[in-house]
């Protein structure tokens, strides 16, 4: 539901709460007699009514007789302190009754003495465990870098040794054993150095993400040309700063997993790009105004069951043959930008969608 719907003018109060206006949680603010002096958007969406509904109306007379409210204000007010009630059933006029969480909080300021912020209870068990999910998916990358710095060094002396062994050997046959040490080395090796590659920092620079798009295309084009790549660009979103050289390897990954995937396993094997701009979205816990809404989709057979809990964890692969770190390797460097990567599936369709802001000035590394 817009904003603007209900037909109302901002009143003067939404000018003293601009960071406000942009959250994503419903927030009322509460005057020292309790009564309702601001509400911000996203509190009139979630409740369906306008700010003048809200607006000098306590709690108990637009939600009607709820306990669990009137006690996280009052546990609030007397220890001074944020207080979260787990689930409310709260609704305006006797209509959508809704179960969320409430954290009240209270002001230090002249005209408010508390702030409630609510939540839809679906809303906060997804965000507790998405913030699990990057915890365990950062506990696994560090596992995973710590061995690799460790089979580093005994790699490269086995390497050295199959080639002193090569040169001492007296039977020119025997080094096809050699270089079967050798060959194997090295493609270890390559591992590792994949591997280890996420742990350097982007180096910023002003990048137009459609040049990128376009580059990854035609060598996807090149490795797999009977599958169709069409392409839907937004060509108003402007040039961010980024580490372009990281994003490419991004949209390389995610393009080239797709294209794997419907070659060998559909008639008609077929990619989209599509580039948009995303308004009021909120990445890495910040609210940002604008931002870019890249998805890449295919036609291909869906991401297994049994992989679907562990698509980004470092060496899980669902394509024999496959190193398991294309998707690591792009949601951590989707994650260096401070953006998202965000994917759903099903069979004969699967998008990946990686969201970046683009108002955010960095310096470079």
């Amino acid at each position: 539901m817009k904003l603007r719907a209900f037909g109302t003018p901002a009143p003067a109060t939404a000018g003293r709460y601009p960071g406000l206006e942009l959250l994503a949680a419903a927030v009322l603010l509460l005057r020292f007699d309790e009564s309702v002096d601001y509400v911000n958007p996203a509190a009139e969406n979630l409740f369906e009514q306008s700010r003048t509904r809200f607006i000098g109306h306590t709690p108990g007379e637009l939600f009607g007789d709820c306990p669990g409210l009137r006690n996280a204000i009052d546990k609030a007010l007397l220890a001074g302190a944020a207080y979260t009630e787990q689930e409310l059933e709260l609704g305006i006029g006797g209509r959508n009754r809704l179960h969320l969480t409430c954290t009240v909080s209270p002001l230090d300021a002249h005209d408010a003495a508390l702030l409630l912020e609510f939540r839809h209870i679906d809303q906060q068990l997804k965000a507790a465990r998405e913030e699990r999910l990057a915890e365990q998916q950062q506990a696994n990358r560090e596992l995973i870098r710590s061995l690799a710095h460790e089979i580093k060094n005994p790699l490269g002396g086995i390497r050295g040794a199959a080639q002193l062994l090569e040169g001492e050997l007296g039977r020119p046959e025997l080094s096809e054993y050699t270089q079967v040490i050798i060959g194997e080395a090295d493609r270890l090796q390559a591992l590792v150095n994949r591997l280890l590659t996420p742990s350097r920092l982007p180096t910023y620079r002003r990048t137009n993400i459609h040049e990128i798009l376009v580059r990854v295309r035609s060598v996807v084009q090149a490795e797999f040309p009977s599958v169709r790549i069409a392409s839907d660009f937004d060509i108003s979103i402007p040039e961010f700063e980024a580490d372009p050289e990281q994003l490419t390897q991004v949209v390389l990954n995610v393009v080239r997993n797709a294209a794997q995937a419907v070659a060998v396993t559909t008639d008609d094997p077929q990619i989209g790009m599509r580039t948009r701009i995303a308004r009021g979205v909120t990445l890495a816990k910040k609210r940002h105004r604008l931002a870019l809404s890249l998805s890449i989709t295919d036609n291909g057979p869906g991401v297994p069951a049994e992989l679907r809990d562990r698509i980004f964890f470092p060496l899980v692969s669902g394509r024999e043959g496959g190193s398991g770190l294309g998707l690591t390797i792009a949601q951590t460097f989707v994650a260096q930008h401070d953006g998202a990567i965000q994917w759903t599936s099903s069979d004969g369709q699967t998008e990946f969608t990686i969201v970046l802001p683009l108002e955010v000035t960095r310096g470079a590394h």
